[in-house]
């Protein structure tokens, strides 16, 4: 089945986490299947929504590799868990490196994200690949403000309005709030997006399966 060109704009809204490895990996392979559908990719537009796996973590850094081996008792497991899925990213074009990620509290991320929302989802998205790439690529410190300054201007925010917004409590009401709506709705795996018809793909579903139902909604 082709991709209707006309129409309205379909809004696909997905619950994810910047700390979420099967997070980064959904949000490509959504973004990939979006691309398949050539020129109705258009109408689709996505919605980053808070949804926070760890809220008590720590603002302060800590290696996730070091955090991980605590908890499982040794880094033999966490080593073949990352060696998985930095081998699964990188058949699909998402480059992990496990070595370098900080375990790190994420709401001011999802705040930076909210604030770029209020400007265009399409920034937000693109802000939010950018918050993966920085995390789980380059090592950065999202919970960081000045890091999260240098990647929102990157984006095309202003960078004395983030500067100004991640010092001041404004957002985050707005983020929580999004976060219990989505738990209240039966959230509990991430990512997962919801389209217009309230059909949910939950967890990490393929590429196909995420065009297939694109291309459902485009045609509905």
């Amino acid at each position: 089945m082709s991709a209707r060109t006309d129409g309205p704009t379909v809004t696909v809204e997905v619950h994810a986490d910047y700390a979420c490895a099967w997070s980064r990996l959904g949000v490509h392979r959504f973004h990939q299947a979006v691309a398949r559908l050539g020129d109705a990719a258009g109408r689709i537009e996505l919605v980053h929504r808070a949804y926070r796996l760890a809220p008590d973590f720590p603002e302060e850094p800590r290696l996730s590799v070091e955090a991980l081996a605590e908890m499982f008792g040794g880094r033999a497991q966490v080593d073949a868990m990352f060696a998985e899925m930095t081998a699964m990213g990188a058949a699909e074009g998402v480059a992990y490196r496990f070595e370098r990620v900080l375990e790190v509290n994420t709401l001011a991320a999802h705040r930076l994200v909210w604030l770029a929302r209020q400007e265009s989802p399409a920034v937000a998205a693109g802000l939010a690949v950018a918050l993966f790439d920085a995390h789980f690529h380059a090592g950065v410190n999202i919970a960081d403000h000045e890091e999260l300054v240098t990647l929102a201007e990157k984006a095309g925010l202003p960078a004395d309005r983030v500067r100004t917004f991640l010092a001041s409590a404004e957002g985050t009401a707005e983020v929580l709030a999004e976060d219990a709506e989505a738990r209240a709705k039966g959230v509990t795996a991430v990512p997962t997006f919801v389209l217009p018809s309230g059909e949910a793909l939950r967890g990490v579903t393929s590429t196909d399966e995420i065009h297939t139902a694109l291309v459902r909604a485009l045609a509905d």
